[in-house]
């Protein structure tokens, strides 16, 4: 798995945070680590975006972005609003394919949903996913509403031929609620793939010695951590 597309249900689900997470784990197995976001918006020329964030919890990452645009919307509504370039999905494959030549994992963080535009044409993250032949992560939210979007994505995936790795819960409160219970087995079953961690809700705000401390016993074996499925109380999974 030398390229990872990672992607969330939606904006503000964790999905950052859910990539760093992903990277210390990796790190902490002895892989070499890229991150590259394909389109940061929502920020300046000299400010941090994602993949510094991502870069500042899980350590020694290498980090790029192929475009940013300062407007917090969509990739395409931002370069145009901007007079940009639009990011195109095969420079977002080429630079992963790119970074994959030095590292061990690459890790492909779009923004917002599998199907936010980048361009006027209508290439997305799904396109650059496809472009790279890569399995993507989904990273998900753990309450009421998680279900109808987790199953969109996974259909959407499915009919794309793209593999969905396994979906993560990017924050779970302290104390669940019985529509979060209930989805610990819902979401494997809507998805059609393996729950594959949860972070526990405010993961990004400790130290990130902490972080990288923490981050495997959030995560599944599959991606390089230690987090045990069934005791975490999944009980169906595909």
């Amino acid at each position: 798995m030398p390229v990872l597309v990672i992607t969330g249900t939606g904006t503000e689900v964790g999905k950052t945070v859910a990539t760093a997470a992903v990277a210390a784990a990796a790190l902490a197995a002895g892989r070499t680590v890229a991150v590259l976001k394909a389109a940061q918006t929502g920020v300046g020329p000299d400010e941090p975006g994602d993949a510094d964030e991502v870069a500042r919890l899980a350590g020694a990452v290498t980090k790029a972005e192929v475009a940013r645009y300062p407007e917090p919307l969509a990739p395409a509504t931002a370069a145009r609003r901007a007079g940009l370039e639009p990011v195109r999905p095969h420079e977002v494959a080429e630079a992963a394919a790119k970074l994959a030549t030095a590292h061990d994992l690459v890790l492909v963080e779009g923004a917002g949903g599998l199907l936010v535009r980048f361009d006027h044409e209508g290439g997305t993250l799904a396109h650059a996913a496809e472009l790279l032949r890569a399995p993507v992560l989904l990273v998900a939210s753990a309450g009421l509403g998680t279900l109808n979007t987790t199953e969109l994505t996974a259909r959407e995936l499915r009919r794309r031929k793209l593999e969905l790795a396994g979906v993560v819960i990017g924050s779970w409160p302290d104390s669940p609620d019985l529509a979060s219970r209930c989805n610990l087995a819902d979401l494997p079953d809507v998805s059609g793939a393996p729950l594959l961690g949860a972070l526990p809700a405010g993961a990004g705000r400790p130290a990130p010695a902490h972080f990288r401390a923490a981050a495997p016993g959030w995560l599944a074996p599959r991606l390089d951590g230690t987090w045990d499925a069934e005791a975490f109380g999944v009980r169906e999974a595909p």
